[in-house]
């Protein structure tokens, strides 16, 4: 088996993320170092005037209204974007539970994940959102200049207590100034069998705050980096907004009861048949991602047996 090493993250020799359709063709133009795929000329010449357009200057607008401290400009022009990215990417969404939504409302989001595409639909919801997102996305060009510009919160997952007093630190600005922050459970994009990790809970409770659990399928799809480099167009992502944790009952069900509970109901409304297809985590295929912080989900015993033996076998 082989194992997930962050070296070798994205390299584009990598498995895709799930089997894919018999008409797919197979990536033969790979761009930004291998990390986005496609399977012919014609596509190819479109990813490189996507990329240049919609990841180079379409993102300018929200960088420079955020570094002079026009937030809800800001907002506006990454709603926007995403909105417009979406278009260009034909994607599909299916939208369920916007009702659910108190736009005047400070949230902690707690989004399923499974890539990149996922922030598209969240960035189009009505709330003013700020993500946190892992360090090593900091160091790519374009991204990582984009997530200084707007104020994201970057944290190192496997820093453990540091990085949660970081997170609490910079939290506290975020909704001091009425943001919602965006914090995906899982911490990983691996598939649906991850747990969910305490540290979104913690700091709702912590802060406060209600949370806002958001069943989100299909984003896997779009772009299977780091897992491959295949982008493809036209895919259908299912939205569903779950109803909101109020603060009081946060507290009152503690971090463990609520991480218990809003895990279950985001699993169950991702498996429940109705939403795009989602991400499974194989390692024979995606490899066991030694080193980073996750946990599998009891729910699923035979893959939380096997890493488990082998963290027991390191």
């Amino acid at each position: 088996m082989r194992t997930r090493h962050p070296a070798i993250r994205g390299h584009r020799d990598d498995p895709p993320a799930d089997d894919p359709p018999a008409d797919d063709p197979p990536v033969r133009h790979t761009l930004a170092g291998g990390r986005i795929g496609v399977s012919g000329p014609r596509e190819y010449a479109r990813a490189v005037v996507d990329i240049a357009v919609w990841l180079g200057m379409a993102p300018l607008p929200a960088r420079l209204l955020a570094r002079a401290g026009a937030r809800r400009g800001a907002t506006w022009a990454q709603r926007w974007w995403a909105r417009r990215l979406t278009r260009v990417l034909g994607l599909r969404i299916d939208w369920e539970g916007l009702d659910q939504i108190d736009p005047g409302e400070t949230y902690i989001v707690t989004p399923l994940h499974e890539g990149f595409a996922d922030v598209l639909p969240l960035l189009q919801l009505p709330l003013t959102l700020r993500f946190v997102g892992r360090d090593e996305l900091a160091g790519w060009p374009l991204l990582g200049p984009y997530l200084r510009d707007t104020g994201q919160v970057i944290i190192r997952p496997e820093a453990g207590a540091t990085a949660y007093r970081r997170l609490v630190r910079e939290a506290r600005g975020v909704v001091g100034r009425g943001e919602s922050l965006v914090i995906f459970p899982q911490g990983t994009i691996l598939g649906i069998e991850t747990d969910c990790l305490p540290g979104a809970f913690a700091l709702a409770q912590t802060l406060g705050l209600p949370i806002l659990p958001i069943a989100l399928t299909g984003g896997h799809r779009v772009w299977e980096h780091p897992f491959g480099p295949r982008l493809r167009r036209g895919e259908r992502l299912s939205v569903r907004v779950l109803p909101p944790i109020p603060a009081d009952e946060v507290r009152a069900s503690g971090v463990e009861g609520v991480r218990r509970d809003v895990c279950r109901r985001l699993k169950s409304a991702a498996l429940d048949g109705t939403m795009t297809p989602l991400r499974r985590f194989v390692p024979g295929r995606d490899g066991y991602w030694d080193g980073y912080a996750y946990e599998v989900d009891p729910a699923f015993p035979d893959l939380a047996s096997d890493i488990a033996a082998r963290r027991a076998g390191r």
